[in-house]
């Protein structure tokens, strides 16, 4: 245990030192080739039942719009593990876990459900010296923030927030990696950072990154997160309420922070939740929790819930767009679900 906490520390502390120079070594040299891009055709079945075998449409404050089933005959398709719009409701860029960039297009029909897929392709990572990128634990991708034409991706196992420069169709390696604050030897192997999010710049981060891992606790069970940057800046606690692990984070317009949460037992199989958390409460040092919005079990139209944003539609409705990993398993299912949040 010894040696593998002074192997990640090293790694972390060789991350940071190398970072600059990787950004400029990408900035002067000629970017290099990226692994092909993969056309995928995705079948979708709509979803019109949230819990199944009822019509109902509210659920707390969340309001069922649709959502689909997806499936496909790549080999490639499905362990989606975070995804972001790049167009509200239409075009977006996510990754997997097992190393692949995805972007596609969500349609929607006269109704404004969703109702399909198009344009959808996938492409394998590669590594900082631009060649696939295929070992599991060096390209385990879990959490995924956008801005500015920049994607910030969270791996776990290899821990490190890494940015690349967003080109649909020509992804390349890294331009570097953020500090994330957490102490390396405090993030476990397999619960790392699911959350990468940029936060509101109306709400008192003042638009900071804040990075949130699935379930690396602390002494007193609380699990590590931080705000990477603006005015507080810092490392702070989620209180984990149950047996619940969060997949994904994505914030309000407002400035709260909306928390996607999962549960799996074999008793009880998969169940998902949905936490509030207030952000005039992250702070430096502070331990958050929020009121839980949602809760759903096998009942419901869910799965292995692990990806979440939060975007405006053109009549100015909030709406709550959930995607699930499959595992590449034949068991489970791509799912992908819309709610308008009322906040009323």
């Amino acid at each position: 245990m010894l040696h593998d906490v002074e192997y990640r520390l090293r790694r972390y502390r060789l991350a940071r030192l190398a970072a600059p120079i990787l950004a400029l070594a990408t900035l002067l040299s000629p970017a290099l080739a990226a692994t092909p891009v993969e056309a995928i055709e995705v079948s979708a079945r709509p979803v019109t039942q949230f819990r199944i075998g009822h019509e109902e449409k509210n659920f707390g404050p969340l309001e069922f719009v649709g959502g689909i089933e997806m499936t496909s005959s790549s080999r490639n398709f499905g362990s989606v593990s975070a995804m972001r719009f790049l167009k509200p409701g239409s075009d977006f860029i996510g990754v997997t876990d097992t190393g692949f960039w995805l972007f596609g297009s969500i349609v929607h029909d006269a109704g404004q459900r969703p109702a399909g897929v198009r344009n959808f392709r996938m492409q394998q990572m590669v590594d900082v010296n631009g060649k696939p990128a295929d070992i599991k634990w060096e390209v385990d991708a879990e959490g995924l923030g956008v801005k500015d034409g920049v994607a910030s991706v969270g791996f776990e196992r290899d821990h490190r927030v890494s940015q690349f420069k967003i080109t649909p169709d020509d992804m390349t390696m890294p331009f570097g990696n953020l500090d994330f604050l957490v102490p390396a030897h405090e993030l476990r192997q397999n619960r790392g950072f699911e959350t990468v999010t940029w936060s509101s710049p109306a709400g008192p981060l003042k638009g900071a990154l804040v990075v949130v891992s699935e379930k690396s606790l602390d002494k007193a069970g609380n699990i590590f997160a931080a705000v990477l940057d603006g005015p507080r800046k810092g490392v702070f606690t989620v209180r984990r309420e149950g047996d619940f692990d969060i997949t994904d984070g994505a914030f309000l317009p407002g400035g709260d922070l909306l928390l996607l949460e999962r549960s799996f037992s074999m008793a009880r199989g998969v169940r998902m939740r949905l936490r509030r958390i207030a952000g005039d409460s992250i702070a430096k040092g502070a331990l958050v929790t929020g009121p839980v919005l949602f809760e759903a079990d096998m009942a419901y139209q869910i799965d292995n819930m692990e990806a979440l944003d939060i975007w405006i539609r053109n009549d100015g409705a909030t709406i709550v767009s959930l995607m699930s990993d499959d595992n590449q398993s034949i068991l489970q299912r791509n799912l992908y679900l819309e709610f308008v949040l009322h906040d009323d």
